[in-house]
């Protein structure tokens, strides 16, 4: 007999979320659930990401929250959320909405390009296409923003290094319930914010699954 999905969670997001925890990511991409919010849709999960340099391959099914500890700080953060209403929402286009969010600090330089934003923006679209994701297709309703913020420091700190931190944030609506692929499109885009080489054609990517604790918290529904 197959067990079905926890009572009172629909088919279609314990789907998605299924689909979620079988995606492999690149060993640097370490992944966190963290809180999801609970006013935006009845059904969401949330994750944080980190880049991290160096980062070792670890076994399938390693629990990545334990792998914070790691001594380098990380060379792009971010979020990965989705939010799932059965009745739809009119902004959405569907049933489904992925939320993401990625932050790099980049060189001071590249604060006067004016291109700046205009190639962050591309790389969401390149980052879905390398998933195999096609717009009008497999997503729709996509937008977002790219904000870049330029520290100066000044007094008692005044020798330290400016630096340029970089926010993109994109959402889309997917129009099916593999939600893994977009999970590794967001996380080829934090890759690339965080300037980490795409792996050789040929090269398979390693399995890093975030921990299911959909069952303690996080994963909500009414």
């Amino acid at each position: 007999m197959t067990s079905g999905p926890p009572t009172g969670v629909p088919v279609d997001f314990a789907a998605a979320l299924a689909d979620l925890r079988r995606q492999a990511l690149r060993s640097e991409v370490r992944l966190t659930e963290i809180p999801a919010p609970r006013r935006v849709a009845p059904f969401s999960i949330a994750l944080s990401g980190d880049v991290l340099p160096g980062a070792p391959p670890g076994p399938a099914g390693r629990n990545l929250s334990d792998d914070h500890d790691h001594a380098e700080e990380p060379l792009a953060t971010g979020r990965f959320v989705v939010l799932y209403d059965p009745a739809g929402q009119e902004a959405w286009h569907g049933t489904f909405r992925v939320v993401t969010l990625v932050r790099a600090s980049l060189e001071p330089e590249m604060a006067a390009d004016p291109m700046l934003a205009d190639v962050a923006w591309s790389w969401v679209g390149e980052a879905l296409e390398s998933a195999g994701l096609v717009r009008g297709t497999d997503t729709v309703a996509e937008g977002g923003t790219v904000t870049r913020v330029l520290s100066q420091s000044y007094g008692a700190l005044e020798g330290s290094p400016g630096a340029v931190d970089l926010e993109i944030r994109a959402s889309w609506t997917p129009l099916d319930t593999q939600l893994g692929t977009h999970l590794g499109a967001w996380a080829t885009l934090l890759t690339m914010a965080a300037g980490v080489p795409p792996l050789p054609e040929g090269v398979a990517t390693l399995t890093r699954r975030f921990t299911d604790r959909s069952k303690q918290r996080h994963t909500v529904g009414p």
